[in-house]
C-alpha cells in the first residue's frame, strides 16, 4: 500500500509545476495511509524535476521518519496537524499558485462567481489570518478557516487544498487557480456578482450526485 501511496504522492507533486502552480521546490502535495495512518510526502529543498517514488518520505503522525533518507517537506508539520484533526483527509496539497496567492496577499477570500469552483467547493474560497509558516500555527488556521471545507487561502501565503487522495487535493487546487484567475481578470472590469448561497447548494449538490462515470469520484469540470 505504501509503494503505491509514493507514485501517487510523487506524480501529483509532479502535476504541481505541470500547472504552473509552484517554482522551484516550493509547495508540495501528501498522503494518509488509511490503514498504518502513515504519511507519505515530498522531502524539503528538493526540486520537483528530481523526485521519484523513492525519494518520498514517509512519517507518522507524530511527525517521526518511518521510511526515507532525506528531511520530510519543511510544511509536514502543518500536515500531519490537518491530518490529526480531520477524519476526512487522506489527501493535502499546498501551493504558492500566482492568482490564488494573490488574493491570499491581500488577506482577501476567493468570491464564489463561478460554477466550476462551486461544482467542487460548494462554497467560496476563505483566507485566513496571517499564520507563521511551518508550524502548528498555520495547520490551526487552515482549519479554523475551513470549517469542514476542502480549501483555504493562508494569509501572506497560500493555498493550501484537501481531499480524500492525494489526486483529489492536487486537481482541487489546479481547479482553484484557474476560478482566481478568471475571477482576478472578472474584477478588473469592475465589481463581480457572487453566485446566492442557495443556488450554490442546488449547483454543488447536482455535480457531486452526477459528474464522472458510474462509482467513480473525480473532482473535474
Amino acid at each position: 500500500m505504501l509503494e503505491a501511496l509514493k507514485d501517487e504522492v510523487c506524480e501529483q507533486n509532479h502535476e504541481l509545476p505541470r500547472n504552473n502552480l509552484v517554482v522551484g521546490s516550493g509547495g508540495n502535495v501528501s498522503a494518509r495511509d488509511p490503514e498504518t495512518g502513515f504519511v507519505v510526502i515530498k522531502p524539503s529543498g528538493i526540486k520537483f524535476a528530481h523526485l521519484a517514488p523513492d525519494t518520498m518520505v514517509v512519517v507518522n503522525l507524530e511527525g517521526n521518519v518511518i521510511e526515507g533518507t532525506m528531511k520530510p517537506s519543511v510544511d509536514t508539520g502543518i500536515h500531519l496537524y490537518i491530518y490529526r484533526h480531520r477524519d476526512d483527509v487522506f489527501g493535502i496539497a499546498h501551493t504558492h499558485s500566482p492568482y490564488a496567492s494573490s488574493f491570499a496577499a491581500r488577506g482577501e477570500r476567493i468570491p464564489a462567481i463561478l460554477t466550476p469552483i462551486t461544482h467542487i467547493l460548494g462554497r467560496d474560497v476563505p483566507c485566513s489570518q496571517y499564520a507563521t509558516p511551518g508550524e502548528v500555527d498555520t495547520g490551526r488556521a487552515v482549519l479554523e478557516t475551513a470549517e469542514g471545507g476542502s480549501a483555504v487561502l493562508v494569509k501572506a501565503h497560500g493555498v493550501f487544498t484537501m481531499g480524500k487522495s492525494a489526486t483529489e487535493a492536487t486537481n482541487i487546487a489546479i481547479y482553484l487557480e484557474e476560478a482566481a484567475k478568471t475571477t482576478h481578470l472578472a474584477m478588473i472590469h469592475g465589481p463581480v456578482e457572487e453566485i446566492p448561497q442557495e443556488e450554490i447548494d442546488r449547483c454543488y449538490n447536482w455535480f457531486q450526485k452526477n459528474y464522472g462515470q458510474s462509482g467513480q469520484k473525480n473532482v473535474k469540470s
